[in-house]
Parts: C-alpha cells; structure tokens; sequence
C-alpha cells in the first residue's frame, strides 16, 4: 500500500466517528434526567461495571467521576461472583456498560443487585438485552457504524459509550457549578495540580514578608533585605503598599545615600502586583515577561481597587520554580 493513503485512511475512519458520534443527541432524553438525578442524589456509592472494552471504559468513567469529586469506583463483573460482590451495598448505585448488553458475566452482578434492591442503570444498545430489562434506569445507545474496515471492531461504539460518560459527568459539573478550585482538591498532583496551583499557595506571609514603614530610613531597609533575604523590601504607608525597594536600588545609590534619605524617594512606586488567585503559571509568566524576580501578592478586592492595597504576601521566582511551574513556562517559550 502506498504510505500517501495512510492519511487519507485516517481522516476517513476519524471523519465516520465524528460523524456517528452526533448520534449521542439521541441519548438526551428522559433516561439521560433521571440517571443524572440517582447519580447526585444517590445517598452511597457509584459503582461501574462492564467486561472487555466496556468495562475499560467503565473504569475510565470511574476515574473521571472520582477526580471531580463524584465516589464511585469499578467492580469487574467477573470477579464479583468470587466474593467482590460484598463491595455492593443497598444504598449503592450500579452504572453498566454493555454494548450488546447480553454479556453473560453480567448475569451474576444482575441478579444480586435485583434481589437486594439496589439499583441499577444500564447502557446498551439493544432494548431487548438481558441488561437494560434488568436495570431501572434504560439508556439505549444509538447504533453507529464501526469505522474499521470489517464494521464489526468496537470503534464508533465505544468512543459513542465514552462520551456518553463524560456527559454525565460534566452535566454533573455544570449543575453544581464545579470549580478549579474544587477540581484541584482532588487533583493536586501532576501537570493539573501544577497548572491550578494558585499564587497564595506558593507565597510567603506573615513574619517571614520584608515590610518596612515609609517613615523609617534606608539601613534599617537594607537591615530588612539582608535578614529576610528576597532582595527586596516593600514599603508600607499605613499599612498600605506604597512601593518597593530593591537591593541593587540600595546598592546603587549607596554613594548619594545619607540617613536623612526618605524611602518615598528612594522606592519604586506602583510596583507590580498581582491577585492571590492568579494561577502560578500566570505569574511566572508575568515574572518572565516583566523581567522582575519578585511580585506582590494582594487580595482580589484591593487588585480590582487598584488603591489602598494591603500586602497579603510574595511570590519569588525560586518558589515558582522550585515547585515544578519551570516546564511548563520553558516549554512555551520554545515554541
């Protein structure tokens, strides 16, 4: 075959799935509003369950309801009849993925679940399958075309099961208006959790932030660089950031400098600042791109006030760093 097909087979099988998949609209229906309502309102667990490639789908939906704060984890109908059914309470609620939907391994975990009441929905794309007439809840899949060659691979079905899943989820999230915030309680590790780290998680505060009143002079402001050791010293007049002074400022104008010397004409007014829910990413880059070391953090009401601005804390650049933030800023500037 020649090598120039390859593409153009691809984008054909791709372009059939994207096709088939708007198939899902079908699914939208009565069915879809009441498994949205058991999932949320269910009082136990979500469990999922499938075999072969649905229950590795299944799995998957699994992970995604977890990382958004949804409890639910997959029982492998094969195993559930050697004692895994114990992990099945009456209070649970059994979510099924089954193409067919006559996969005997189900048979089992079906019948446990209608002798103890515990409810289940089924996913499947045969009405009359031993699945959907044992579950409460019935979505009935849509019947694609495989996008293989033979039209009998597991292809537009099984991406059409995984959206499905997602939809469910993600209707999920918009009704309870689920945040970064949130999301990152759950997931606060990996490339997510450095992408949703927010700059008040990162800063100093407290005792350990270089402050000095305006009315003070400049060594007892180099005294403050040189113990607190961020290079700089932010200049407060009652209470509020005023400015900030560096020690190459100092250093520089070491020669002109007498203790009569006010801060006020010393410091850099306006410094940079930023909001305490701006991501790491975001001032990194902003870092970056001004060149700075060091940037303020205030309140999101004083950044929206621009005035009367109340240190909360500092971001220096080795923090950022330090924290795993450097990939992902060096990977867009070799772009």
């Amino acid at each position: 075959m020649n090598r120039k097909n390859y593409i153009s087979l691809a984008k054909s099988a791709a372009n059939l799935q994207i096709k088939e998949l708007k198939k899902i609209n079908k699914v939208f229906n009565k069915s879809f509003v009441q498994a949205i309502d058991a999932i949320q309102y269910c009082k136990g667990k979500i469990i999922f369950g499938g075999v072969g490639k649905s229950g590795l789908i299944a799995r998957k939906i699994s992970a995604t309801f977890s990382s958004v704060g949804i409890p639910s984890f997959f029982c492998d109908p094969t195993q559930a009849s050697h004692g895994d059914m114990g992990q099945i309470q009456k209070k649970d609620l059994l979510i099924i993925f089954s193409n067919s939907g006559n996969t005997l391994e189900l048979t089992n975990m079906l019948k446990f679940a209608n002798r103890f009441g515990i409810k289940i929905i089924g996913v499947a794309s045969k009405p009359d399958s031993l699945l959907l007439k044992a579950s409460d809840i019935k979505i009935l899949l849509p019947k694609v075309k495989e996008s293989d060659p033979t039209g009998m691979v597991p292809t537009s079905s099984t991406s059409l099961s995984m959206l499905l899943g997602d939809c469910l989820a993600t209707t999920i999230m918009y009704n309870k208006k689920f945040s970064k915030e949130k999301f990152k309680l759950y997931h606060s590790g990996g490339k997510i959790g450095d992408t949703l780290m927010m700059s008040k998680d990162i800063m100093i505060s407290g005792k350990k932030l270089p402050v000095i009143d305006i009315k003070k002079n400049f060594n007892e402001a180099l005294k403050i660089i040189n113990q607190k050791k961020l290079g700089i010293v932010v200049v407060l007049k009652k209470k509020y950031v005023a400015g900030l002074i560096s020690d190459g400022d100092l250093r520089r104008g070491m020669k002109f400098l007498s203790k009569k010397t006010s801060l006020e004409n010393l410091m850099t007014k306006n410094p940079m600042v930023a909001n305490e829910n701006m991501s790491a990413e975001k001032a990194l880059s902003v870092m970056n791109e001004k060149k700075i070391t060091s940037l303020l953090i205030v309140s999101d009401n004083d950044f929206k006030r621009k005035k009367k601005m109340k240190l909360r804390g500092i971001i220096h650049i080795h923090f950022l760093l330090k924290s795993g933030i450097k990939w992902s800023i060096e990977k867009k500037e070799s772009k």
